[in-house]
This record gives C-alpha cells, sequence and structure tokens, in this order.
C-alpha cells in the first residue's frame, strides 16, 4: 500500500543514490563557479543535527529549490546558488535576493538576540549606507548556509512551470513537509528553523515557504528516479 511513509522512504532512497553518484556533500562556503555545476536543475540542502525518525535513519532534507521556472529564463543553477551563498570575497550577500538567506537571518536575529531592524524591510534593494550596516548580519547568514551539506540533481529540460524540475521541487516540498500533517520526520528541537517568524517554516520543518501546505503527486518520484539514473550514467 502506498502511503506518505512508503513515498518518503523512496524519496530518500533516491537521495541517498544522488550522493552516491555525486560522490559526496558540497557545501557552498567552498563552491564557486568553476566547479562543474549542472546548467540546469534542483539543490537539496541538509542541517547538522536533523535527521529522519519516522521514515529511517540518515540525514534530513530542509530545503528544496530550483531556478528558472518562467518560460525562457536563461538563469543556471549556480546563479540561484550564488544568491544564497552570497559574496565570497566580503562573505556577505543579499537576503532581499535569496528567500532562503531571508529566512535564516530571521531566525539567527531571534535565537541569538541580534539587532537588524532593516532585515527583510525596504522591498527588493536597499540604499549602501543600510547595507553597509547590514552586512555583518549578511556575513552570520552565508556562514550558516555555506556549512550546510548540498547535493544537486542535474535536470537538463526547457525553463518553465511544467518542467521536470519543477514537478520535482513542487513534489519534494509537499511530501517532506510536516504542515499540517501527523508528523513522520519532524524537526529537531534545536533546529534553528524553529525561531523563523514564519509559520510554515517552523510548522513544516523546511526552509521553504511554497509548496509545504499543497499535497503532492507521487508520480514526481519516478521522475526524480529517472533523473538521478540519468546522472549515476554520467559518471
Amino acid at each position: 500500500m502506498q502511503t506518505r511513509e512508503t513515498d518518503l522512504k523512496y524519496f530518500y532512497e533516491l537521495i541517498r543514490e544522488l550522493l552516491r553518484v555525486s560522490g559526496g556533500y558540497c557545501r557552498l562556503s567552498s563552491a564557486s563557479g568553476r566547479d562543474n555545476w549542472p546548467e540546469r536543475g534542483l539543490y537539496f540542502f541538509f542541517e547538522g543535527g536533523e535527521r529522519r525518525r519516522g521514515s529511517g535513519t540518515g540525514d534530513r532534507v530542509v530545503r528544496v529549490g530550483t531556478h528558472a521556472l518562467t518560460a525562457g529564463s536563461r538563469a543556471t543553477l549556480w546563479n540561484r546558488l550564488s544568491q544564497h551563498r552570497g559574496s565570497f570575497t566580503s562573505r556577505g550577500g543579499n537576503h532581499r535576493g535569496s528567500i532562503f538567506r531571508l529566512l535564516v537571518g530571521k531566525a539567527l536575529i531571534k535565537r541569538e538576540r541580534l539587532s537588524c531592524p532593516t532585515w527583510g524591510t525596504l522591498g527588493g534593494s536597499a540604499p549602501k549606507d543600510v547595507r553597509a550596516v547590514e552586512l555583518s548580519m549578511e556575513q552570520r547568514v552565508s556562514a550558516e548556509i555555506g556549512a550546510m551539506p548540498m547535493l544537486c540533481l542535474g535536470v537538463d529540460d526547457a525553463p518553465g512551470p511544467g518542467s521536470d524540475r519543477g514537478r520535482i521541487e513542487q513534489g519534494s516540498i509537499a511530501l517532506l513537509s510536516e504542515f499540517g500533517k501527523p508528523a513522520l520526520d519532524p524537526a529537531s528541537p534545536k533546529w534553528l528553523g524553529h525561531d523563523c517568524d514564519r509559520l510554515k517554516v517552523r510548522q513544516s520543518g523546511l526552509w521553504n515557504n511554497r509548496h509545504v501546505d499543497e499535497t503532492y503527486d507521487p508520480t514526481f518520484l519516478d521522475v526524480m528516479a529517472h533523473w538521478v539514473k540519468k546522472q549515476g550514467g554520467k559518471r
């Protein structure tokens, strides 16, 4: 009988195979655009201390993402990852261009009782003097995200909301999310996300705000399996 638990187990079997064919995790703290990134694909972040419980053993995925879901988009996987990583030289970044950075920053500010009144304000851009004041906070976020183990799955299909990348992203997030469901792989009591101001982050156990309250179509797992197998065939 197919259940969410069996689907989670299959998902993590695919993650285990992706880890094997990738040769291990990578980390954004030491990554650059010169690395051998797929042109298009998805990323899966993990986090120290976050382990599976109900679906088996091993590391728990804490964020899933992709890029170029607008038809005609030329954005690459590294374009998106570099926004999450931030600047290699200043070790800062721009949380207004990365929801991942924004959410992690919100949680750090609360947990560590930091002061950054402009964090998450001023829309998509901020004056130079504001960014200068925010630099130390951006550096703290870069360190947090940069330390997280990560895997990438190459999915080289055309940009668009109906792409395989879009299906895998939506399906993975909806499957992994604990939002409004009996918990199978809940976040640990010490997970940083508990201090985020977004209800969907806290209750889903993911650094995602979209798709966490949606249902999933289990056929996305077969699509994901196809691309994991294809990535393994390239080694």
